[in-house]
Parts: C-alpha cells; structure tokens; sequence
C-alpha cells in the first residue's frame, strides 16, 4: 500500500499522484451487491440547488455494505479486497459458511483468506466486530455504533481509527479521530483495527480535472462576486471583504457553532475543540 508519482510530462502530471492499488484482489464487483446511483447534481425533488459547487463526474455503482454486522457466530472469509468509488476506504468481500456474501469496510492489515466474525467471544483481530463492553481499554477501533443494532455511524473514513478509552457502567468512553471524548453505550458494536487506506490523506490530485471527475465544480469565492450574489462582493479593485466571512445569505462561516442536539450533549465528555 502505497503512492506512485508521474514524470512530470505535463503541468498537471507534475505533482499527480494515485495509489498503487497493490493491496486489491480484483476489480469486478459482485452484482448482485451492487445498486445504481444516478446523478442529482446536488438538486432537490424541486430542482433546487441545495449544495453549491456539485455536480458532473464519473458514473459510480453503490456498494452495499453491511455496517450493522448482524450475522452473529457466523465465521466468514476474506475473498477479495476491493476498491470503492464511494468512499476512501478499500473494502472487503466476505464469504459466509452459510454460503450468503457481504462487503464490509476493509481495516489495515486484513488480508485475502483471512477469517472474521462478529461475536462477543471474538478475537481482537482486525476486522472482528463486538460490543464495546467485551473489547479491552486501549483498543484501536472504527465503524461503531451510535444506537444499539442501527450499524456504524462512526469512524468509517480511509486510516482513521478511534480509542476505547474506558468503561463505566452502561457506558464506554471512546475517543474519535477528531479529539471529541464521547460516551456510547457498551452495548453498541465496533470492529476491531484501524481503516484501510492509509495513504489516501497524501494523495495530491495534481491538477483540476480530477477534481471534476469526483463531481466537485469550480468553487469562488464570495469576495470575487457580486453585490447582487454575495455579501462579501462587490467593491472598487480588490478587497478583504469588510465583514466577517459569512455564507451567501449571511451566516458566519468561520467559529459560528452550528450544532443543535441537546439532547445527546450529556454524551460528549470532551468536546473536540476544547483547550487543553
């Protein structure tokens, strides 16, 4: 698992790097795991822009994948490890004793014809799966759940990996890739291992193109506009803007606290940008 760079024959190849793609199995995924995704160019059923800067790419199939790991005290086997267009992780083909097949999120180190199962009695393996309560403090951790038998919410990007701190009581304190220390109950599952894909946080994408084939449009900015478009346009030559940067319609986009859940703030024990 690694980068590979280009010759520099052109401005864009200068600094274009890819993944070298060495810990994949094959490229054909199963069929039948498959389901089409069409293009919404960020519109919604109106026909409305609800996420500026998107749109065009590449054709993607969706890749169904178990995030819930509900076949209890069924052993499976690593037949492929596949690449993902969806996400930044690779992922992993599991062949169950009972003959039915899942992909799951491939953590580093799991490897073609390896054995995994999700199991309280489990090992503490990459790519087991158990509830917090039943996996030692100081485990490296990644896809666990928020509520009890949902799947896994948390922690599912490329080399990333969470820390079960500690247990008290009902609940186990985890610590996420961001910082934030925050309670889940024991009863939820993790999977065992960090995410696969290490390198992905330094891939460069060498030039703009690419950034168009993931479906990502030029973004400018709000001091580049128009009064009309943006309060931040507008003005003789250029300028800093004259406010604090704020959204299209006015919102502070840099510091503003944006969330609203009162009702889990009990869970967070530390928040991820606290001092200290």
């Amino acid at each position: 698992m690694g980068t590979r760079a280009f010759k520099p024959t052109s401005a864009g190849r200068r600094f274009y790097t890819v993944s070298d793609f060495a810990e994949l199995t094959t490229d054909k995924p199963l069929r039948k795991l498959l389901e089409s995704k069409p293009s919404t160019g960020a519109r919604n059923h109106f026909g409305r822009i609800t996420s500026r800067f998107r749109g065009g790419g590449h054709k993607k199939r969706y890749r169904l994948i178990d995030w819930k790991r509900d076949k209890i005290g069924v052993p499976a086997k690593v037949a492929h490890i596949e690449y993902d267009p969806n996400r930044t992780a690779r992922i992993a083909l599991l062949h169950y004793v009972d003959g039915e097949k899942r992909y799951i999120l491939a953590p580093d180190g799991l490897r073609q014809n390896d054995v995994v199962i999700s199991s309280r009695h489990a090992d503490i393996r990459p790519g087991n799966c158990l509830p917090l309560g039943y996996i030692p403090a100081g485990t490296s951790v990644h896809n666990i759940e928020m509520r009890k038998g949902k799947g896994g919410q948390l922690v599912r990007s490329a080399g990333v990996s969470a820390t079960l701190m500690a247990k008290d009581g009902s609940y186990a304190q985890v610590k996420l890739p961001s910082g934030e220390v925050r309670k889940i109950h024991i009863e939820c599952r993790a999977t065992v291992g960090q995410v696969s894909n290490l390198e992905h946080q330094n891939i460069s994408l060498g030039k703009a193109g690419r950034k168009r084939w993931m479906g990502r449009r030029p973004h400018n900015r709000g001091v580049t506009q128009n009064p009309v478009d943006h309060p931040m346009g507008g003005g003789e030559g250029r300028t800093s803007g004259g406010r604090h940067p704020c959204s299209p319609w006015g919102q502070l986009s840099k510091g503003l606290k944006t969330r609203n859940n009162k009702r889990t703030d009990n869970m967070i024990m530390k928040h991820r940008k606290a001092k200290g």
